[in-house]
């Protein structure tokens, strides 16, 4: 099959109202297992002048320690406001990719594609290696993705019995609408944080993060 003209696609534009998820998570409180944060409203919660306002977490600590005061609830804290704020982090990013025709699977898939650059290919090896699935899971994936014409298997040049997957323009046009529109999500989602406070955040978070990376 010929390749596809790499011309920058056309901007496609998209309103981020209409992806930021909601600020209230509409869960029970007693749903959330694992959802304590400190009583000490001045620890834990936001501080809006000489008013410090609580959250769902701090209610729900305040009664733990309250029925368990032989327990330390200081884990909750972080890690309870991470499980709460992951959901709606997905339903932004699922949002996003749903405004642009795609899932997050095929969204995984062709972000790879994009960041490596012109001219956007990685063979199935190095798909698996970034997204972290099964060969048969991404066999699947490249299957579909080539149906709708957003990849295509082309015939390694420097190796005639490899395979590479390469992202085509409608691909790039698709990827490029999700990953504008995930960001407008995101940003609006941190939008009450001043960019010190974001930076300060990311860095602990990278730090948890290493020991699972």
């Amino acid at each position: 099959m010929p390749a596809r003209p790499a011309d920058r696609p056309d901007a496609v534009s998209i309103d981020p109202v209409s992806i930021v998820p909601s600020r209230r998570d509409p869960a029970s409180a007693d749903t959330v297992a694992a959802d304590p944060v400190s009583a000490d409203p001045v620890k834990s919660g936001a501080v809006h002048g000489d008013r410090v306002a609580s959250d769902e977490v701090d209610r729900i600590v305040e009664a733990w320690a309250r029925e368990r005061p032989d327990l330390d609830f200081s884990p909750l804290q972080v890690l309870s406001r991470v499980a709460r704020l992951s959901r709606h982090l997905d339903r932004a990013r699922r949002a996003a990719f749903a405004a642009s025709g795609l899932e997050s699977s095929e969204f995984d898939v062709l972000s790879a594609l994009r960041r490596a650059g012109d001219p956007y290919q990685l063979s199935p090896k190095a798909l698996l290696q970034q997204t972290l699935v099964s060969s048969g899971t991404m066999t699947n994936r490249i299957d579909r993705l080539v149906g709708r014409g957003l990849v295509e298997r082309r015939t390694d040049p420097h190796d005639g019995r490899g395979i590479l997957v390469v992202l085509t323009v409608e691909g790039r046009t698709r990827v490029d609408a999700a990953i504008t529109g995930l960001l407008a999500g995101e940003a609006q989602v941190l939008s009450s944080l001043p960019t010190g406070e974001r930076e300060q955040l990311a860095n602990l978070l990278r730090r948890l993060s290493l020991d699972f990376d």
